[in-house]
């Protein structure tokens, strides 16, 4: 193995599908003019071109043409690969189904922006907790939040664990990735969906997996695209990712996602920002 491949393997193994660090809480960020916006696509937009990057993620799910020419396999199902990470970002990265209402441009730097899930609450949902959950330097949860939630998935003899780096290996340096998403609404419901539950996993069929992805919201938009994140707002991301985003959006109880973020062995204990949804046809598949 080379040295270039074994410095992607390291940075990866400390960098998870989207970007975050794991820090203090602080006030909720101020939000950018949509001059930044305009300026960070266009970066992108010049950081790619003629690079041969391939499709980029997250995109519009209702909207299937794109003009990247870069093409490559599609991943396995997901049920034919070995669950490797699961991860969440506040707010939809994606958009589309029942998750259309756009957050706002947020801070700039992935947090307060992405798409909110677009139907109506009761009152009772939305009653607020007398505690935090997943607290982090750029705020916490609250019923009534949108999280979009990446079951990550790979061809390689991988282990559920923390970061992208789990789902990697010396043994193939080009796996097959697929994300299965899932986005969701927090409420004040002990009724509704058990986070735990969710995120369960096992071994079935001799593949680790994710015992009880949703399969009632909806079929999945398939797509190929890469890995997200705010890192990439301005440059492209080289990861080749097949993914299947389901359109409808499912409520989860909200107490049930902070007793995950308390501990769980992905060490994820905050909700990760979000990248700019993809508009440039030259960077989404056809």
């Amino acid at each position: 193995m080379n040295s270039r491949i074994l410095f992607i393997l390291t940075v990866a193994a400390c960098t998870p599908l989207s970007i975050a660090a794991k820090e203090a809480h602080s006030e909720a960020p101020v939000l950018v003019a949509d001059s930044i916006i305009a300026q960070q696509r266009q970066a992108l937009a010049e950081a790619t071109k003629g690079k041969g990057f391939g499709p980029q993620s997250p995109r519009d799910i209702n909207q299937v043409s794109g003009t990247n020419a870069r093409s490559f396999n599609q991943a396995p199902p997901y049920t034919e690969m070995n669950l490797c990470d699961i991860h969440f970002h506040k707010n939809a990265e994606h958009k589309g189904g029942e998750f259309t209402l756009y957050a706002g441009n947020g801070d700039g730097q992935g947090y307060g922006s992405g798409y909110r899930y677009s139907g109506t609450l009761s009152e009772a949902e939305l009653t607020p907790t007398d505690y935090e959950i997943c607290p982090s330097k750029h705020g916490s949860l609250k019923p009534g939040d949108t999280i979009e939630l990446h079951y990550v998935h790979s061809s390689t003899q991988a282990v559920p664990g923390p970061t992208l780096g789990t789902c990697l290996s010396e043994a193939i340096a080009n796996p097959q990735l697929r994300v299965e998403a899932q986005v969701f609404v927090l409420v004040n419901d002990s009724d509704a969906s058990d986070f735990s539950d969710l995120t369960k996993h096992g071994l079935k069929n001799g593949y680790h997996q994710a015992l009880n992805i949703p399969s009632d919201t909806g079929t999945p938009i398939q797509y190929e695209g890469s890995t997200t994140g705010p890192s990439y707002n301005t440059k492209g991301s080289p990861f080749q990712v097949s993914w299947s985003v389901r359109p409808k959006v499912a409520k989860v109880n909200a107490a049930s996602v902070g007793k995950w973020c308390e501990g769980n062995e992905f060490k994820e204990d905050h909700a990760h920002g979000v990248r700019n949804l993809v508009v440039n046809p030259d960077l989404l598949s056809r």
